[in-house]
């Protein structure tokens, strides 16, 4: 193994501690918190955490055994299970991310009938879809054997090594990549557009309620104004950071392994080995982030963290006092003996 391979050896093993260990986070948060599982989003992120849990558990370590041995992990029959919930269960992420953001774009544009558009059942028939329409593409590709070790991504994933068959996988991979990536990703742009227009409209309404209020108040100090417009500035920017986050991370870490998948099947560009696996590292670095960009920076769940936190520091202080003065009763009693 040289230099590069052991790189990207050590590039897949920290994103499976970071990964486990955020998105675990999430799940305790989740079963902790009942103001979480109350609300409508709460099962999108379930899902969409679940997802990350069983790539970064099943496919990861394979990707990581595949870049160190230089070989398929295991039997075939074992190498297309995981390919099948490689392409089910990154499907399966990028339309959770979508229907997170179809709620957001429900409860910031029609905010008076949230409730009723947006209940418990619809979203369970959000992700009925997500599911069957994630299963369908691997279905069709495990019965076509279009599922295998892939050497270029050290990992078993979509692959098809028979000529005769090239023009018919080119189709389906095509495909696929349009009702999965690209799909979501107009789904993100539209919806959080949408949300970043209705929050600039509101924060302008705010600025000129403000800035009529500094006119009228004459008296005021200056350093009040000036934190004034300072939070004014601060409220312009924080949608366009946020929605930025939510479509930049996704374009950032797919983007580069689906082109790299189109581009090999186009055969016109030879693909270096190692970009393979930065590739698929890029796309396996979204079950990292998602866990940040859509739960653990979140003040509910920053709350819930600060609660645990403090009810173990509290048992733990209620424990070792209790020790104590069980200690000093028997040093008593020794002492009176």
């Amino acid at each position: 193994m040289n230099i590069w391979e052991g790189i990207l050896a050590f590039l897949v093993v920290v994103l499976i501690l970071v990964s486990l260990l955020s998105n675990v986070l999430v799940l305790i948060c989740f079963l902790y918190s009942a103001d979480i599982r109350k609300q409508v989003p709460g099962l999108f992120i379930l899902n969409l955490t679940f997802s990350n849990l069983l790539m970064t558990v099943l496919n990861m370590p394979l990707t990581l055994a595949g870049i160190i041995y230089k070989n398929q992990p295991g039997g075939d029959q074992f190498c297309h299970m995981v390919g099948f919930l490689e392409t089910f269960l990154t499907t399966n992420s990028m339309l959770s991310m979508a229907a997170l953001s179809i709620d957001r774009w429900i409860a910031v544009v029609f905010p008076l009938s949230y409730h009723s558009k947006m209940r418990y059942k619809d979203a369970a028939l959000i992700l009925s879809y997500t599911w069957l329409h994630s299963v369908s593409f691997p279905i069709v590709a495990a019965s076509l054997s279009w599922v295998g070790f892939h050497h270029l991504y050290a990992s078993c994933t979509l692959y098809n090594n028979r000529s005769e068959e090239r023009t018919q996988f080119v189709i389906f991979t095509g495909v696929f990549h349009i009702l999965s990536f690209l799909l979501s990703l107009v789904v993100l742009c539209f919806t959080y557009l949408k949300v970043l227009k209705v929050a600039r409209f509101h924060c302008k309404r705010i600025d000129v309620i403000t800035m009529q209020t500094l006119v009228l108040l004459v008296d005021i100090h200056p350093s009040v104004r000036e934190r004034c417009l300072e939070e004014q500035k601060r409220r312009r920017q924080r949608a366009t950071k946020k929605i930025s986050t939510f479509i930049g991370t996704f374009i950032l870490c797919f983007a580069p392994y689906v082109i790299t998948r189109l581009v090999e099947l186009s055969s016109v560009v030879p693909i270096n080995s190692h970009w393979g696996v930065i590739s698929k590292c890029l796309a396996y670095s979204k079950a990292v982030s998602d866990p940040f960009v859509y739960s653990l920076l979140r003040h509910q769940y920053k709350k819930t963290w600060k609660d645990i936190i403090n009810k173990i520091l509290k048992r733990s202080s209620i424990n070792s006092s209790a020790l104590t003065s069980e200690s000093h009763n028997q040093n008593i009693l020794q002492t009176t003996e």
